[in-house]
């Protein structure tokens, strides 16, 4: 046996899916959990037993990535990424040739960004794939990536793509320098990324988009964005973005821009929506009660009469409430996920109002608020909204309409400040750009400069 595969089994502690085997004078080894055996017996085998001269072996196995190497470190990546190291008997250099078994899913519909009309096919596990979804749709030499190895454990892939001619230099030095500074043990998820890269943003808000549609990676790439695709991790990163990005949907391009620009009113109303509807129901309430007709207040007050706390009290009480109903709803197995969380909410208002713990305005407020929401996908998003929020409940508490207004102005100030790799959080309106024609109001695609 070759001296290199007897300290690779070594620095393997003798592991049990390590598998060596010697013919003639040729050996080779392979970690048979990560590689396939049906590769090396067809191919691998074959081309060695065919072997006459030990010059002529790269020449005899049939296999498109093979590499000649003599490093004893990169061996050890290679047999973790399911390549088969194969050793001459008196040579130093041996040739890693790729023998991976498939342990990733295929692709599949997207799960959690679900669309009614545009592909159906998302991001998985697998690098390469990912990679072969975004050229699949831009078909352009313009198109590169740029790979790197981060992790000292796990070594993980991360490819930087961005076509050419959108994307300026500086820009892609920044975001290379970012990733090549990170220094951790593993990357297990692109979310590792995600943090590292927004780790000197202090703000609430996500400046880096996640998706796991390759259709909506390619839009953002023709736009000028950089997409970030991490092994082993279906989601994949797109920036800078703004605010205004988490309000588009891939959809949006593939119907009437008339019908798109109504859904992207919505998408902002429900913003509104789910972050102040509670504080101005508690501004008025306890503050401002001359706002309310009389007669609506009337009702509202019969509502509550029998209720024994604050009305802040019972905003976060049942906000509390919704949240863990939510959580429970997406943790819980899909068979039973959505059915319990109806169930619940429907069993805890009910019960609530009946003992004169919560008044039915309250459920109402809650519920629309939490509906609202969902009208997000992106996780970082709700958070951030629901951080929001809770300040807005504070600030009203406290001194009521006045309270909205001056948390509304702390509001707009924070976002107006945060700036990422040269793009301002509120553009293209703050400030007004091109790109407006792509926010609230959007041109026909066939008027627009960046999809010409």
């Amino acid at each position: 046996m070759h001296p290199t595969i007897k300290l690779l089994r070594e620095k393997f502690n003798y592991s049990n899916d390590i598998v060596t085997r010697k013919i003639n004078n040729i050996s080779y080894i392979y970690l048979e959990s990560v590689s396939s055996d049906d590769k090396i017996s067809n191919f691998l085998n074959k081309g060695i037993i065919n072997n006459l001269d030990d010059l002529y072996l790269e020449m005899s196995v049939y296999n498109s990535n093979i590499k000649i190497e003599e490093s004893v470190d990169k061996c050890i990546n290679y047999l973790t990424s399911g390549f088969t190291c194969v050793f001459i008997t008196n040579s130093n250099k041996y040739l890693a040739i790729e023998t991976k078994t498939k342990l990733d899913r295929g692709v599949s519909e997207s799960t959690y960004e679900p669309v009614l009309r545009g592909p159906k096919d998302s991001f998985t596990e697998n690098h390469s794939i990912n990679i072969g979804l975004i050229r699949k749709r831009i078909k352009s030499n313009d198109l590169w990536f740029e790979e790197l190895s981060i992790g000292e454990y796990t070594n993980t892939k991360v490819s930087i793509a961005y076509i050419n001619n959108k994307v300026s230099k500086d820009t892609i030095k920044k975001v290379l320098n970012k990733i090549k500074k990170i220094k951790i043990d593993g990357i297990i998820d692109s979310g590792y990324i995600k943090n590292y890269l927004e780790k000197d943003i202090h703000s609430i808000f996500p400046q880096i988009l996640c998706t796991e549609r390759p259709d909506l990676t390619c839009i953002n790439l023709l736009k000028g964005k950089i997409a970030i695709i991490v092994e082993n991790s279906p989601i994949v990163l797109i920036l800078p973005v703004s605010l205004n990005d988490f309000f588009i949907t891939s959809e949006d391009y593939y119907q009437n821009y008339k019908n798109a620009m109504i859904s992207r009113i919505i998408r902002l109303t429900a913003f509104i929506i789910s972050i102040l509807t509670p504080a101005i129901y508690i501004a008025l309430m306890t503050y401002n009660q001359e706002m309310i007709p009389n007669e609506l207040f009337i009702s509202l007050a019969a509502g509550r009469s029998q209720v024994p706390f604050p009305t802040f009290i019972e905003i976060l009480i049942f906000i509390v409430v919704f949240s863990i109903l939510r959580e429970a709803d997406i943790r819980s197995p899909s068979i039973a996920g959505s059915t319990m969380g109806i169930v619940g909410a429907l069993a805890l208002g009910e019960a609530a109002v009946s003992a004169g713990l919560i008044s039915p305005m309250v459920i109402i407020v809650i519920a629309v608020t939490s509906i609202s929401e969902l009208v997000f996908n992106d996780i970082d998003i709700c958070n951030s909204i629901r951080i929001w929020r809770i300040l807005f409940i504070l600030s009203t508490t406290l001194t009521g309409i006045i309270g909205i207004v001056s948390c509304l102005l702390i509001f707009i100030i924070k976002i107006s400040s945060i700036e990422y790799l040269d793009t301002p959080y509120l553009s293209p309106f703050s400030p007004i750009n091109n790109k407006i024609k792509d926010s609230i109001y959007i041109e026909p695609i066939y008027k627009r400069d960046d999809f010409k």
